[in-house]
């Protein structure tokens, strides 16, 4: 048997499975997902953070010379060899694995014992009590502690909570809870239903909602989501994105057809549905439907049930 130097065979050693595939066997190598990988040859064979796993054989390792040895079934001195003599023709460009971008941990405030203040606060808008209970026993809405502060709940489709959008009762706090992800923003999913409804704020869409059941509709029949603020698209056309909290309802919610455009009155709000129709008319049916009076849903409410319209200077600040 030849003899290899204790440290030749060390330094091949050093070179990782997928190093070696993508300098040499570049064929070979397939992108199965993230940071993991597999062999065109054995799609079973995962690549993943240094270190490589067969699982249908239940042999792993964690270096190229390993897989040559386990897998190819070279003898050691040519899986050496093998190795040695393809980085001395062609030195190896050291293989490094895309960074994942680790997901947000939210951290939503304390919940309150009871939500009566906010319950109060709401209905004091015009919000149905019976729309604000379902809200808070689905778990889209409580009562913060120690501040009192209503909390609007955004969550996935999975019915895990993304997103925390906080207002104060009566005050003029608004903020967001520490690891809001604004993909999943306040929504009210309709299973069944090809209709999105597209509001700026969880209270417009609470708003509607009310409207809605006030006129003997099913309020909840059709799909209901807030963007949590204000939407400011870019001068280009060509260069504006779709709300993010719209793109991943869309995403998850294929069965949409049609989306009515519920923003504000306001130069904003109309210029954001101008926006809107102009990205979104080429594969849905678009409809413009802004509030009949006041700047928006909630003042239109108001106004129907005459009572006082709420208006507080905004501001925005950390609690």
């Amino acid at each position: 048997m030849p003899y290899i130097p204790p440290d030749v065979v060390a330094k091949a050693r050093e070179m990782d499975l997928l190093t070696y595939l993508r300098n040499y066997e570049p064929n070979e190598l397939v992108h199965f997902g993230g940071s993991t990988y597999c062999t065109r040859e054995h799609d079973s064979l995962k690549i993943s953070n240094g270190k490589w796993y067969w699982f249908s054989r239940g042999i792993g390792g964690y270096n190229a010379l390993d897989y040559l040895i386990k897998v190819k079934e070279m003898p050691f001195t040519e899986a050496v060899e093998t190795i040695m003599g393809h980085s001395a023709v062609q030195p190896p460009i050291r293989a490094s694995t895309p960074k994942q971008k680790p997901q947000k941990v939210l951290l939503l405030p304390q919940a309150n014992p009871n939500a009566d203040r906010i319950v109060s606060y709401l209905a004091g808008r015009g919000i149905d009590r019976e729309i604000v209970q379902w809200c808070i026993r689905t778990g889209r809405l409580y009562e913060s502690y120690p501040h009192h502060n209503v909390v609007f709940v955004g969550l996935d489709k999975y019915n895990k909570a993304r997103y925390g959008n906080l207002r104060g009762c009566g005050t003029d706090f608004k903020g967001e809870a520490t690891g809001s992800d604004k993909r999943f923003s306040f929504s009210i999913p309709a299973p069944g239903s090809d209709t999105l409804h597209l509001f700026e704020g969880a209270v417009d869409l609470l708003s509607y909602a009310t409207i809605r059941k006030q006129e003997g509709m099913v309020w909840n029949g059709e799909h209901l989501l807030s963007l949590a603020g204000v939407y400011k698209p870019k001068e280009n056309l060509a260069e504006t994105a779709l709300p993010l909290a719209l793109k991943q309802y869309l995403s998850d919610h294929p069965e949409i057809r049609r989306i009515c455009l519920h923003l504000d009155r306001d130069a904003t709000g109309r210029l954001a549905t101008r926006t809107l129709m102009a990205l979104l008319s080429d594969s849905y049916t678009v409809g413009d439907d802004p509030p009949p009076s006041g700047k928006d849903y909630n003042d239109h409410l108001c106004i129907r049930l005459e009572i006082p319209i709420t208006r507080v200077k905004p501001k925005t600040y950390e609690r």
